[in-house]
């Protein structure tokens, strides 16, 4: 009976833990198929994406820059194919001995390769290593060649920006260089596109325009094996280019404009007097964009930076001079606007005038004798100067002033180096120097001394307006795809000038306030009188054209090219009893001590349609070094004149 009853527990035991086991075993079988369910249905996209992802690689192309074009449809910045080798840290195995093998297959230097090492320190090891962003078809072939030793590096095919015209356009375009983290951090098209060496605008219109420029990014898809290799490309998406920016300028005129300047410190402007069109613009000394590419060398920066015409300087946007006698128009303008004075006002020049116990000379040390304002203006008489802006107030000089251009930007905001200048009053030395205005601060003001400080554009813009008849123009560097033509122009300016004649008329004020609602009133009149505009003109081409002339020298007589101008010679420092007494000539005073040198003219006289500004650092005479340039100038500028015509109505078909 025990036997029977201990068999019986036995076998419970044994039965109950096998239904254990059994529940266990249901129990894990049961997680394994939901496991495997899991697995197979419902995070089946997760784990297909992780196979993809160790499967398949995406690499982003850089973008396509869009090209700068002249006028003339030449390309004045493109891009170009580069080669270039890029290493992932994370992929190597060994950095060190895939380093020391590039090193020996590149030919890189010490200095190079510890370079590379040092930027690798710096940055993540997922993120792309730039070992070199230019390799030579050499490189690049033997790369390619041994590419199955050098896991983790790949020879990519890219593209870079390229200056067919190098130091040509140099302030204009400015230069594009990699990325930095502060341009990646401060523009968001720049962050989205951003590829390992990117390149961006840094300065000039290659900045200004950079989210246009720029384009997108295009992407590659490869298969790769368990080495990380490329077996087979699976997808490409094509990047989208960048916009093509068309500009004003005339390459064949720049390039004249970069000839005339070699070898000194300097600024040409050339401007079209109605549309506002900028023919040339160009700051001299330049320099070779393309050194900044794929990294300025040591050597190349230095000569740059170390050059004491300052290169880098944008002369015709950031240098700010005094204008010296080139503002002679304007003052003479303002008097005549004014009514300080008529056309026949008169002075008696005898070299020097004595006011409050100062002495202010003429240029010409025994005086000129007695002058009118075309004389005056013609042998660039100071004492005539000193009178009428005595005569006029800084106040009021100032207001005709900035009519006409000056202490304003000539191009807003389109370059960010670009200086305003200084036109000086009463209330601004109050203001910024705490002291009263002196009448002999006006009289220096009038010969374009003392305070006053333009840019060369500035000077050029003010020319420009003169020459026009006295209209407001709005210049530009840009093509603009609906900007009105000469014509158009000129009928508004006529539209304008009858207006200003019906000042006397009830329909005037009804007029003028339909031109405030439809805020469309342009290229308004910047005088009263349209007479004394011509009565300036008339002096300026006295100036030029005759005899005794200050620029008479550098005149062309035949009608297709003849031209009108003022010279000016501005001071960079005030001349003692002693530099009187010595009288030298300017090759024999220290250079930073010599008198900057102007000219602005316009032409062709009887039917003006360019104007220009010249203005050489420390040059002398402004008759002597400047005027000379603007006859080379004009010939070119008047010769080319029908083939820009010629563009303009292809493009009027077109539309």
């Amino acid at each position: 009976m025990q036997s029977n009853h201990f068999g019986g527990e036995k076998l419970h035991t044994i039965n109950r833990r096998m239904f254990i086991i059994g529940v266990a075993k249901f129990v894990v079988f049961t997680g394994i198929i939901i496991r495997l369910f899991s697995l197979q249905i419902t995070e089946n996209k997760k784990y297909l994406t992780l196979s993809d992802k160790n499967r398949l690689r995406e690499w982003r192309l850089p973008p396509v820059r869009g090209e700068f074009l002249d006028y003339f449809g030449n390309v004045i910045a493109g891009n170009l194919k580069v080669y270039q080798l890029h290493i992932i840290p994370e992929q190597v195995e060994n950095f060190k001995s895939l380093m020391l093998r590039l090193k020996e297959l590149l030919n890189l230097s010490d200095t190079q390769f510890n370079k590379i090492i040092k930027k690798k320190n710096s940055q993540k090891s997922w993120e792309t290593l730039i070992v070199s962003d230019n390799l030579t078809w050499e490189q690049f072939t033997k790369i390619n060649f041994f590419l199955h030793e050098l896991t983790g590096a790949k020879a990519v095919l890219s593209v870079s920006r390229d200056y067919p015209l190098s130091e040509n356009y140099t302030h204009v375009l400015g230069y594009v260089s990699r990325a930095s983290v502060k341009d990646i951090l401060n523009n968001e098209v720049i962050k989205n596109n951003h590829v390992p060496g990117l390149k961006v605008g840094k300065t000039g219109l290659e900045k200004s325009f950079e989210n246009d420029l720029i384009g997108s990014s295009g992407i590659q898809r490869y298969e790769v094996n368990a080495y990380g290799k490329r077996i087979n490309q699976i997808d490409h998406e094509e990047g989208i280019k960048g916009k093509t920016i068309k500009l004003t300028i005339d390459t064949e005129v720049q390039k004249l404009s970069n000839e005339l300047l070699k070898g000194v410190a300097g600024s040409i402007s050339v401007m079209d007097i109605y549309t506002g069109d900028i023919i040339a613009m160009h700051s001299s000394p330049s320099f070779d964009p393309n050194l900044f590419l794929f990294g300025i060398s040591q050597d190349d920066w230095q000569l740059i930076r170390n050059n004491p015409l300052k290169p880098l300087v944008n002369k015709t946007l950031s240098g700010l001079y005094s204008p010296g006698s080139t503002i002679k128009p304007i003052v003479a303008l303002s008097a005549l606007e004014n009514d300080v004075i008529s056309k026949n006002f008169k002075v008696n020049c005898a070299g020097k005038i004595e006011m409050y116990g100062q002495t202010y000379h003429c240029w010409k040390k025994k005086g000129h004798g007695v002058v009118n304002l075309k004389s005056a203006m013609k042998v660039s008489c100071d004492t005539y100067f000193y009178e009428i802006a005595r005569k006029l107030g800084v106040d009021r000089l100032k207001k005709t002033a900035l009519k006409f251009g000056l202490g304003e930007k000539v191009l807003n905001e389109i370059y960010s180096n670009e200086k305003k200048g200084l036109v000086p009053d009463t209330q601004w030395k109050k203001d910024t120097l705490g002291k009263g205005w002196v009448i002999g601060e006006t009289l220096i003001t009038g010969i374009g001394q003392g305070y006053l400080q333009t840019t060369p554009l500035q000077l050029c813009l003010m020319t420009a307006q003169l020459a026009n008849g006295g209209f407001k123009i709005y210049p530009k560097i840009v093509v603009e795809a609906n900007a009105k033509t000469e014509t158009e122009i000129k009928s508004i300016m006529n539209n304008n000038i009858e207006q200003l004649n019906l000042k006397n008329n009830e329909l005037k004020l009804e007029t003028s306030k339909l031109f405030d609602f439809l805020n469309i009133k342009k290229h308004e009149p910047l005088f009263l009188n349209s007479k004394n505009i011509k009565l300036v003109r008339e002096a300026m081409f006295a100036s030029t054209n005759e005899i005794r002339g200050t620029s008479y020298k550098s005149r062309i007589d035949d009608p297709k090219y003849q031209f009108a101008g003022k010279t000016g010679t501005s001071q960079v420092k005030r001349i003692t009893a002693e530099d009187r007494e010595l009288d030298l000539k300017t090759f024999e005073i220290p250079y930073n001590e010599r008198d900057h040198a102007l000219y602005v003219a316009f032409g062709p006289y009887k039917n003006p349609r360019y104007a220009l500004s010249i203005v050489i650092e420390h040059g002398g005479s402004g008759s002597s070094t400047a005027a000379p340039i603007a006859k080379r100038l004009f010939k070119l500028i008047i010769d080319r004149h029908e083939l820009r015509e010629k563009i303009k109505i292809k493009k009027t078909i077109k539309i």
